[in-house]
């Protein structure tokens, strides 16, 4: 084998710096929508208007009827597991051409199919904490 090179290099860089980017610009969307809400909040109660449970569970301001980590896990481990059965089936035909990317390709199935397992179950205890009535039936 021989040195990857600069352009390797800056295709690590780029990949990384994507990654970053989307997790900075997630969390910056988040802080946003919560100022605005908070803004609503604010305005309504300069303007004197009454805020009643019903409006603030619309809003979703501390915690309303939309956090539910447990779903969260749910979906997460239907998104995941399907793309560990994906990555095995690559890996099988990659592994006819190239027989060096087999088991690098499976150990990524593998850690896929992992996380999945992992969000499974982690929906399944949070699913417990919220009384398992929000889960989505047929547990």
């Amino acid at each position: 084998m021989g040195d990857p090179g600069l352009g390797a290099g800056l295709a690590a860089l780029a990949f990384w710096g994507f990654i970053a980017a989307v997790v900075v610009g997630g969390m910056w969307y988040s802080i946003r929508e919560r100022e605005a809400q908070h803004e609503t909040i604010r305005r309504l109660i300069e303007s004197g208007q009454p805020i009643n449970q019903e409006l603030i569970d619309r809003l979703e301001i501390l915690g309303g009827s939309g956090n539910r980590p447990d779903r969260d896990f749910r979906i997460s481990a239907l998104w995941i597991s399907p793309v560990a059965v994906g990555m095995a089936v690559l890996a099988l035909f990659l592994g006819y051409a190239y027989p060096e990317a087999l088991f690098p390709l499976l150990g990524v199935a593998g850690l896929l199919a992992c996380l999945g397992a992992g969000f499974w179950i982690a929906s399944k205890i949070a699913a417990r904490w919220y009384g398992g009535n929000g889960s989505g039936g047929g547990h």
